[in-house]
């Protein structure tokens, strides 16, 4: 039985070891620095603020771990600001994480929390993909070994590089759990 860690120092973490579990994973929180002495086989960066995410990663002593071991080939399952923590660039903030994927994102690339939608797209080859944009960072740019999953509108909103899948939407906050399906069964 696969295990997934959830960050779980602040965001929409619940939610995603919900659909893992339904998926037949077993989850665990990772909420301090021990925590990552625990064997898992993949993670799982949440929506939320990730600003906020990022300074707790770093208070906590969790950051050059999880870095690390994202470097190494950890498989990462990363949604909106767990989006932004993964980008090589944030274009509109001074302020970047892990730097680990090859994309440039601006934060609230859509706007505010008035400029939130939704849109029924493709991820992948599944079609009919429930995605929730709420404050939604932008992906700007792909480096040449990033593969686009999503689009909406022509804008991209899902890549993958290797064992990192970032995505721009919320896809825990349906009921549609392929997205989440699709990265376990990669992994």
């Amino acid at each position: 039985m696969k295990t997934i860690a959830v960050v779980a120092v602040q965001g929409a973490f619940i939610e995603h070891e919900k659909i893992f579990q339904q998926l037949g994973c077993k989850t665990i929180q990772l909420r301090q620095a021990s925590d990552l002495c625990k064997n898992f086989d993949a993670l799982v960066l949440p929506g939320g603020e990730s600003t906020v995410q990022g300074k707790l990663l770093r208070e906590l002593g969790m950051f050059d771990t999880l870095k690390q071991q994202i470097v190494d080939g950890l498989p990462v399952f990363a949604t909106c600001a767990g989006a932004i923590l993964l980008a090589k660039t944030v274009a509109n903030d001074q302020c970047c994480h892990f730097r680990t994927l090859d994309i440039t994102i601006n934060r609230n690339g859509y706007g505010r929390q008035l400029s939130s939608f939704y849109h029924v797209g493709e991820f992948g080859d599944i079609t009919g993909v429930p995605m929730s944009f709420i404050r939604a960072p932008r992906i700007t740019d792909v480096g040449k070994d990033v593969t686009v999953l999503s689009r909406c509108n022509g804008e991209v909103t899902a890549v993958r590089a290797n064992t990192q899948w970032a995505m721009t939407f919320h896809p825990e906050l349906s009921a549609d759990i392929r997205c989440h399906e699709l990265f376990w069964q990669n992994i």
